[in-house]
């Protein structure tokens, strides 16, 4: 598996589960302690720290303390590397010539309209 699909893959499991998709939605909009997350997804603080726990581990997430609070945001460099980077890879195959006969397994079948 390439580091790019290792990372591809870190970022589904950040972003498949609904709860921490709508964490990362009000992220989106500005940094937020754990408290502001909890009233404004509706989950309790526990839930909360814990989605922010595989969100950090899955580095789409940062945290920076002041004073006594944290605040999270969105790892926006990280994030837009890894889908630029995505994105490149995808023009590379798209100049590759057509593979003709079977897809290859794992293989992403892009169809024209």
């Amino acid at each position: 598996m390439s580091d790019l699909c290792k990372e591809i893959n870190k970022f589904g499991k950040g972003v498949g589960n609904a709860a921490r998709y709508r964490i990362i939605e009000a992220l989106i909009k500005g940094r937020k302690t754990v408290n502001e997350l909890t009233r404004i997804v509706k989950l309790s603080q526990p839930a909360v720290s814990q989605h922010l726990k595989t969100l950090k581990a899955c580095d789409l997430v940062i945290d920076e303390r002041r004073g006594k609070e944290v605040f999270y945001a969105v790892n926006t460099e990280y994030t837009l590397k890894l889908l630029t980077s995505l994105v490149n890879d995808m023009s590379k195959q798209k100049k590759k010539p057509p593979n003709k006969g079977a897809p290859r397994k794992n293989q992403i079948i892009i169809l024209n309209h």
